[in-house]
């Protein structure tokens, strides 16, 4: 067997077989004889990054050169390594005008090819499985996260099973604090939200565990759409730097967030569903549109917006749970319509248009709503909405209403508004029986009391015969 021979500093001789000097050179073992001395040198770095870097953005390391590489003399002393790296920051704002009329298809395709297995879609249990369906059309690798609060129907559960028998996946479900339900549950009780409000639950239940699972992700996809709440989500792009939550890195910027179906319309988001066939909550069937925990979900009637089938028992403007707060725009905002019947001014006041305009609707004063209180003998019964032109659910029966003063010109019944929100709220609370906009009130010819309508079926038909039965 062949044998090479070395000389080592020391001047000793030794001698390999050259097999083992094959080994040894493979693992850097051996270095060259007479190996000059390097001078100290300082080595200039530069480095590109990504604001919200995609997967696998650095390129894949060739295994297939790593023993040539392994054998490369580095130099001996480097004293300094100055780093200087260029932030390459995408303008998702850009991306989002670029995007604006494309498909629900097209926006999840690139949002999946830009994060790979770094962006996964929220999934509600409601029409959300429409963004599953998209994601799976286009061929490439997903994931699919959920928040469990403990709280759900059982429809839900069930419907969880089949979109992952359906689609042959996993859903990566998301738990509250154990200790956290807890001590909520123990000081305040099971059903504390109908007395102090929703949020504090939700807290608990949704946003931090949401919270959680962000941290793990660079992107995420949601099914925000602007027509669910036009009073807080009309201007939701198809694609932003989420402005609540952060993502993997952490800060601010370190995390995107994708709504394809943000432009998409309910109605157009159903006939895609029954076109392709896929699963759907067996409680839409039977009238619920917007499915969230079972306790503050239920099925809204006819003349209601989705979102009244949510915290129903709430004021409309606190109908969200927090996981959309970058979205929800500042209550001043908030009160436009979401149609561009409004306008915000240089000096911050804010025009809201008014609502129920129509020939047959006749506008009520504070003194003309005093007056009706005052007769007691009134010749013609009064029919009187409150109501408050930012609302989406006083938007929402707009149409049924006014088509229903059409119908009551000439029968002796008057039909008439009054803008009972701002400095007019505490009035129409005391005075009124307001409890939520929008409040309906009938003024019989022969009393001084107005009858509040009990029911929240806003459709002409139920309006009228509400009417009927008392003039």
């Amino acid at each position: 067997m062949a044998s090479l021979a070395f000389t080592s500093s020391t001047g000793v001789t030794s001698s390999f077989p050259s097999y083992e000097l094959a080994k040894a050179t493979q693992f850097g073992l051996c270095q060259p004889l007479d190996r000059p001395h390097l001078p100290s040198t300082a080595v200039n770095l530069s480095r590109r990054r990504c604001e919200v870097k995609p997967l696998n953005a650095e390129p894949k390391r060739n295994d297939s050169i790593v023993p040539l590489a392994a054998t490369m003399v580095a130099p001996e002393v480097v004293e300094k390594v100055e780093v200087i790296e260029k932030v390459e920051v995408e303008d998702y704002e850009k991306l989002a005008k670029e995007l604006e009329n494309a498909s629900p298809l097209e926006i999840i395709d690139k949002a999946l090819e830009k994060f790979g297995n770094e962006i996964a879609i929220a999934f509600s249990g409601a029409e959300d499985v429409a963004l599953i369906e998209y994601a799976h059309l286009t061929g490439r690798p997903f994931r699919v996260f959920s928040l469990d609060t403990g709280r759900l129907n059982p429809e839900t559960y069930k419907f969880f099973d089949e979109v992952e028998k359906h689609y042959g996946i996993r859903i990566e479900y998301m738990f509250p604090d154990a200790d956290e339900v807890q001590a909520l549950v123990r000081s305040k009780g099971l059903f504390s939200f109908y007395e102090d409000g929703h949020q504090e639950c939700c807290r608990v239940r949704k946003v931090r565990p949401l919270r959680r699972a962000l941290r793990g992700l660079r992107a995420w996809i949601t099914g925000q759409r602007k027509d669910q709440s036009p009073g807080t989500r009309s201007e939701i792009p198809v694609v932003q730097v989420d402005p609540a939550f952060e993502g993997l890195e952490g800060g601010i910027g370190s995390l995107v967030k994708w709504n394809p179906v943000a432009n998409v319309d309910g109605s157009d988001m159903w006939n895609f569903l029954r076109a392709m066939n896929v699963p759907v909550n067996s409680l839409h069937s039977q009238g619920y549109i917007s499915i969230g925990c079972e306790p503050c979900t239920r099925p809204v009637l006819p003349g209601q917006h989705e979102r009244e089938g949510r915290w129903w028992w709430e004021d409309a403007k606190a109908k969200e749970c927090g996981l959309h707060k970058g979205n929800i725009k500042e209550e001043s905002v908030a009160h436009l319509n979401g149609t561009g019947n409004g306008a915000i001014h240089a000096n911050g006041s804010v025009t809201v248009a008014d609502i129920f305009k129509a020939p047959s609707v006749i506008s009520l004063s504070r003194s003309g709503v005093e007056n009706l209180l005052k007769l007691e003998n009134r010749r013609e019964p009064w029919l009187v909405v409150l109501y408050a032109p930012w609302c989406r659910f006083c938007q929402a029966m707009e149409g049924s209403y006014v088509e229903l003063a059409d119908k009551l010109v000439g029968t002796g019944v008057k039909v008439g508004k009054f803008r009972a929100d701002g400095e007019q709220k505490a009035f129409a609370q005391q005075k009124l029986q307001l409890g939520s906009f929008p409040t309906i009130l009938f003024f019989p010819g022969h009393s001084s009391r107005p009858i509040k309508y009990p029911s929240e079926n806003r459709d002409v038909d139920s309006l009228m015969a509400f009417v009927n039965a008392l003039r």
